[in-house]
């Protein structure tokens, strides 16, 4: 499972989450990621808001209802034996 090194915009604090899936929507990636590598622990769905000839990614949380929702039953469709509850 492979692990990125984020850094917190607000505060530069770093953040250390475990890749669980990615895909690719309507041209943007979205990462599922967690912060334990295995067990129940609650996962996150970031959002890639990058330019295509960046170096470094920008990802946010993703935090509308309608848009995470609908990210959510993707991630459930890939990942048949992860059960997603908000």
């Amino acid at each position: 499972m492979e692990k990125l090194n984020f850094q917190s915009p607000q505060d530069g604090e770093a953040l250390e989450f475990y890749v669980i899936e990615q895909t690719r929507v309507n041209g943007v990636n979205y990462l599922l990621v967690t912060e334990e590598e295995e067990g129940d622990c609650d996962a996150f769905i970031l959002k890639d808001l990058s330019r295509e000839n960046e170096e470094e990614a920008m990802y946010e949380m993703v935090e509308s209802e309608e848009e995470l929702e609908y990210i959510s039953r993707i991630f459930s469709e890939i990942l048949e034996d992860v059960d997603f509850t908000m």
